[in-house]
C-alpha cells in the first residue's frame, strides 16, 4: 500500500469548525425544524461528525436530537479488495428509523460507494421518510450516480490524491488535508 504524503492543508481546526456549524444549521432549515429528525454517521469520522452537528443543533434549537452510528462494512462492494481481516464496528441507531428523516453524515464524498453501501444498510433498518447526505468535502470521481445535499467544500482532485479529514478524536488534532501517494 502506497504511503501518503501530505500537500497541503485545505481546512483548519477553525474552517473545520464553521463548516460543521453551516452544515448542522442547513440540516436544521431543510428538515423545517427538528421533527422526525435522525442524523446518522457512517463509521469512523461520520459518527464524530454527525456527534458535533448534534451538539451545534441542540445548542440552538433547545432539543435532544437522536444521532446514530452506521457500519457499511459488510455492505462494500469492494470489500474484498481493500481488507484482509475487515474491522466491523457496531451499528446503533437511538430509535426505529421507520418514516423519520435520515441524515446521513460523512466526511468525504468520492467514489458514491460508501454511501451506496450506507442506503443498503440503512434499508436493512426500516423505511425512512428520507435520506439526505452531508459531507464535509466532495472531491468528484464519481462512479455511482450519488450526490451530496450538503456539502461543506467541493475540492476537485486527481485521481492520485486523497483528502484527509482529520478529527480530534480519532487522530488528535481538527483539519482537513489533501496528501497524494507516494509512488
Amino acid at each position: 500500500m502506497a504511503k501518503l504524503k501530505e500537500k497541503a492543508q485545505l481546512m483548519s481546526a477553525q474552517d473545520l469548525k464553521r463548516v460543521i456549524r453551516r452544515i448542522a444549521n442547513e440540516i436544521v432549515e431543510r428538515n423545517k425544524g427538528t421533527e422526525k429528525m435522525i442524523l446518522v454517521g457512517i463509521h469512523r469520522r461520520g459518527v464524530y461528525l454527525a456527534r458535533r452537528i448534534q451538539k451545534i443543533i441542540e445548542e440552538v434549537e433547545g432539543v435532544k436530537i437522536p444521532c446514530g452510528e452506521l457500519d457499511i462494512t459488510l455492505y462494500r462492494d469492494d470489500l474484498t479488495t481493500l481488507f484482509e481481516q475487515p474491522m466491523v464496528h457496531s451499528t446503533r441507531m437511538p430509535q426505529d428509523i421507520s418514516g423519520q428523516n435520515l441524515y446521513l453524515i460523512d466526511d468525504v464524498l468520492y467514489t458514491g460507494r460508501t454511501v451506496r453501501a450506507a442506503l443498503e444498510a440503512l434499508v436493512d433498518l426500516g423505511r425512512s421518510s428520507q435520506v439526505q447526505l452531508a459531507v464535509i468535502i466532495d472531491r468528484g470521481h464519481r462512479e455511482l450516480p450519488i450526490h451530496a445535499d450538503i456539502c461543506g467544500k467541493y475540492v476537485p482532485t486527481s485521481s492520485d490524491e486523497v483528502i484527509e479529514v482529520k478529527v480530534s478524536e480519532i487522530d488528535g488534532k481538527d483539519e482537513v488535508v489533501i496528501c497524494e501517494r507516494d509512488a
